[in-house]
């Protein structure tokens, strides 16, 4: 049986595509028994429908109208997760902080995630405008890209893999998203395949010992 990639969206699910053709293409040993998105109707939906993924969707303003609090959210964003009973939780470009309520439902379970910034730099949210801007500053001289392990410090767990990304002098914003985005496709199925890879290795040691 094949492990199993629960991936978790907010947009045009681009890293989910990289992720699902992978998987179809046979480089990526996995299945992925659901894609959870916290916004509708956006195109990272439509990328699973089309190859047949179960979809979820769980937003956060209905909690907020309903007056239920954060941390019910999360609660309920974590069952969804364990009820699919995945391998790895991958977050491609899933824009929401988790909170230790989300995190301690996965003791055991490791979750990824993909920063378009080299460790400690950037953190949060703008990462490639932000590089962008320091670039033209005179500040940097490239930026990057990291797969690493969630922790509740936003973007400051573990890195797995991480790769320099160029920023030419010709480069707008438009063109440097575009190298990133190509990066990124590439890093995300690595870095699964090698948290997948860790995992079996994990499960082959206790069984042996």
């Amino acid at each position: 049986m094949a492990p199993r990639v629960v991936v978790l969206i907010s947009g045009t699910g681009s890293n989910l595509q990289a992720l699902i053709d992978a998987i179809a293409a046979g480089s990526l040993k996995a299945e992925i028994p659901l894609v959870i998105s916290n916004r509708s109707k956006v195109f990272g939906l439509e990328r699973a429908e089309k190859a047949g993924i179960p979809t979820k969707v769980l937003a956060l303003k209905p909690y907020t109208i309903a007056g239920k609090s954060r941390i019910q959210y999360d609660a309920d964003l974590a069952q969804l997760i364990v009820a699919a009973k995945p391998d790895l939780v991958v977050l491609a470009g899933f824009m929401h902080i988790l909170s230790p309520t989300f995190l301690e439902q996965f003791p055991t379970t490791p979750l990824i995630n993909l920063h378009p910034a080299l460790p400690g730099q950037f953190d949060g949210a703008r990462a490639i405008e932000r590089a962008f801007e320091a670039y033209q500053n005179g500040e940097i001289k490239h930026t990057g890209i990291m797969v690493h392990r969630v922790i509740q410090e936003v973007d400051g767990g573990e890195p797995l893999l991480v790769e320099q990304v160029e920023i030419k002098p010709e480069d707008d914003l438009v063109a440097l998203q575009e190298r990133i985005h190509s990066v990124e496709h590439v890093l995300l199925v690595r870095g699964a395949a090698l948290v997948l890879e860790q995992e079996a290795a994990k499960k082959c040691n206790s069984t042996s010992a």
